[in-house]
């Protein structure tokens, strides 16, 4: 970082428009951008010169080698504080698992960037005395979901449950299901590092903190309402953690 608290970024983004969306966030934030890499091999060229640089915001999917790929070729070699600018979630732990600084998801909101430089330039917010460390960073709650021929940015926190249908996860949001990219409730979870989810059903992830009432059922089964009218039940197994979560 520059005396004046510039950082000195890089980034490596084969898209054009989301390449110079970032780059306009990035430079209206503060930020002196050195490097612009377009594929895989131009990741790896740059990275095993040994470049100088407070960050470096890579997309996953690229030209010629993924960025996983290429940080797989590096082996020990000292990498730059890494983070990740992708519109795929599902591969948030992962990222993590390389050290990650933060994994942000397109497109990028100032706020959110703000935070990720906040992070680069003083490290973490301090938390309470009183509350639990926290091993990763939270990904950001908003994920893509197909709609027609396109895509929504979804909020996780307008999302009641997510329900595996022939090996689609649907994530149901104010009475309506949207076709994620996860394959798996396990996918799922993984996308939100410490986010409450209680499973239900073999199929069906709840989010505990959307439920409206809860009425027993026969044989220690329960049934929970939830906005919009959906009723769910909850499996003999799963209803008493579901009422310790809910405080009951």
């Amino acid at each position: 970082m520059s005396g004046d608290g510039m950082l000195r970024v890089a980034q490596a983004e084969d898209e054009p428009l989301a390449r110079e969306r970032l780059a306009r966030l990035l430079r209206d934030a503060g930020c002196e951008i050195v490097a612009e890499l377009v594929d895989g091999p131009s990741l790896l060229a740059w990275l095993q010169a040994g470049p100088s640089v407070d960050a470096l915001f890579l997309d996953i999917h690229m030209p010629g080698a993924s960025s996983f790929e290429v940080l797989g070729e590096l082996g020990d070699l000292p990498l730059p504080p890494l983070v990740f600018v992708t519109a795929h979630p599902e591969h948030s732990l992962r990222a993590f698992d390389v050290a990650a600084v933060d994994y942000l998801l397109k497109p990028v909101e100032p706020a959110r960037l703000a935070r990720t430089l906040q992070r680069l330039r003083h490290g973490p917010a301090p938390t309470a005395a009183k509350a639990e460390p926290q091993s990763l960073p939270v990904p950001t709650h908003r994920f893509p979901a197909r709609a027609g021929e396109g895509h929504v940015f979804l909020d996780l926190r307008r999302v009641t449950h997510f329900e595996v249908i022939s090996e689609v996860a649907w994530a149901w949001a104010q009475g309506k299901k949207y076709r994620t990219s996860w394959r798996s409730l396990a996918e799922v979870e993984g996308a939100f590092p410490g986010t409450p989810f209680l499973r239900i059903q073999r199929h069906i992830l709840l989010r505990p903190a959307m439920v409206l009432a809860l009425k027993p059922l026969f044989g220690g089964r329960a049934e929970v309402r939830l906005g919009e009218g959906i009723e769910l039940e909850v499996s003999r197994t799963s209803a008493p953690k579901l009422k310790e979560m809910l405080g009951m």
